[in-house]
C-alpha cells in the first residue's frame, strides 16, 4: 500500500509555527503567573494547550494546500475546547475562593478565565502567520523562509500582545501609604474611616503595631467609574493579601467625596513598598471598562 509522504517544505513550515507558537505562549506565562494558583501544574497545562493550539495554526495553511478542507474545519472544535478550557478555570478557581487569604471576587475570576483562554489564541495566530509567511515567500534557501516566518511571528505577537493589555491601577492613580488611626473601636486611615469592628484593645494594637496602608488617589474624576467598582476593590484586596499574606484584618474602603481607596490589612510580611507596588500592578477589571477614557488603548500599546 503507497503512503504519501508529507513535503519538506510543509513539514518546515509546520515545525516552524508549532515553535513559534509555543514560544508565544511560553512568552505569555511570565506576565500571568499571579493569576494561577499552581506553578508546575499550572504551567504545565499551559504548555500543552499551548502547543495544541500551535499545532493546530501551524497545520491549516498545509492543510489548505493540499485541498484538505474537512481538515481545517477542527479550527472551529479548537475553538470550542479552548471555552471549555475558560470554563474549567473559572469553576476551579471559584473552588478555591475559601481558601484564599481574601476573595478573588466573580468578576476577577472571569478575567483570568478570559485570559487563560485567550492566550491559546496568541499561539494559534502567531503559528498560522508564521507557516503562512514560509508559503507566501517561498525562497529557495529555507533558511531564509525560517528567518522570514520568525520575524513575522514575533512582530505578530508583538502586535497582539500589546493591543491586548490593558491599564493597571498604577496607570490611573496614584498610590501611596496611608497613616492609620485608631480610635477606640474605629480604625481610619489618613482622616477616612474604615471599620468600626476593631471591638478589643487586642485588635487596635495590632494595627497600631504592626497594621499597613495604602490610598489611592484617581488621577482624573471618571477614572472613579472603575476604581469604584466592588470587583475592582476586591481584586486589589485579594492581590495585597496573597503577595504580603493577612494575618488577622484586611479591609477595603471608598471615601465617597473624593473617590480615594483604602487598602489596609495587618499583614504577615509587612513590607509596605511592596504592597504599594502590587496595588499600582493589579490589572483593571474587563468588566469595568466602560469608558473609553478609562481604557484608551492604542493598537500597538498603551498611551
Amino acid at each position: 500500500m503507497d503512503t504519501e509522504m508529507i513535503s519538506s517544505q510543509y513539514l518546515v513550515m509546520i515545525v516552524t509555527g508549532i515553535v513559534m507558537g509555543t514560544m508565544a505562549r511560553i512568552m505569555t506565562i511570565k506576565a500571568d503567573y499571579r493569576q494561577y494558583p499552581s506553578y508546575p501544574n499550572g504551567y504545565l497545562i499551559h504548555l500543552v494547550t499551548g502547543f495544541v493550539a500551535a499545532s493546530l495554526g501551524a497545520v491549516a495553511i498545509p492543510a489548505l494546500m493540499t485541498k484538505n478542507f474537512v481538515a481545517v474545519t477542527f479550527l472551529t472544535v479548537a475553538i470550542q475546547q479552548f471555552r471549555d478550557v475558560r470554563k474549567s478555570e473559572r469553576e476551579s478557581l471559584k473552588d478555591l475562593e475559601n481558601t484564599e487569604f481574601a476573595f478573588r471576587g466573580d468578576a476577577y475570576i472571569d478575567g483570568i478565565s478570559k485570559t487563560f483562554e485567550s492566550r491559546n489564541y496568541f499561539a494559534l495566530i502567531v503559528a498560522l502567520v508564521s507557516s503562512l509567511t514560509i508559503q507566501i515567500v517561498n525562497l529557495e534557501q529555507i533558511w531564509l523562509s525560517i528567518l522570514a516566518a520568525i520575524v513575522t511571528g514575533g512582530l505578530t505577537f508583538y502586535i497582539i500582545n500589546r493591543f491586548s493589555k490593558g491599564k493597571s491601577v498604577g496607570d490611573i492613580a496614584d498610590v501611596k501609604q496611608g497613616e492609620i488611626e485608631v480610635k477606640g473601636s474605629e480604625l481610619f486611615v489618613d482622616g477616612i474611616y474604615v471599620s468600626n469592628l476593631l471591638g478589643s484593645e487586642n485588635a487596635a494594637k495590632m494595627f497600631n503595631d504592626e497594621g499597613i496602608a495604602v490610598v489611592i488617589n484617581p488621577h482624573e474624576e471618571h477614572f472613579r467609574i472603575g476604581l469604584d467598582n466592588f470587583g475592582q476593590r476586591q481584586a486589589i484586596l485579594f492581590e495585597a493579601t496573597r503577595a504580603l499574606g493577612a494575618k488577622r484584618y484586611h479591609f477595603s474602603r471608598k471615601e465617597y467625596d473624593d473617590g480615594r481607596i483604602v487598602i489596609t490589612l495587618i499583614p504577615i510580611a509587612g513590607d509596605i513598598n511592596k504592597l504599594i507596588h502590587t496595588v499600582r500592578n493589579t490589572p483593571i477589571l474587563e468588566s469595568v471598562k466602560k469608558s473609553s477614557k478609562l481604557m484608551n488603548t492604542k493598537f500597538i500599546g498603551r498611551e
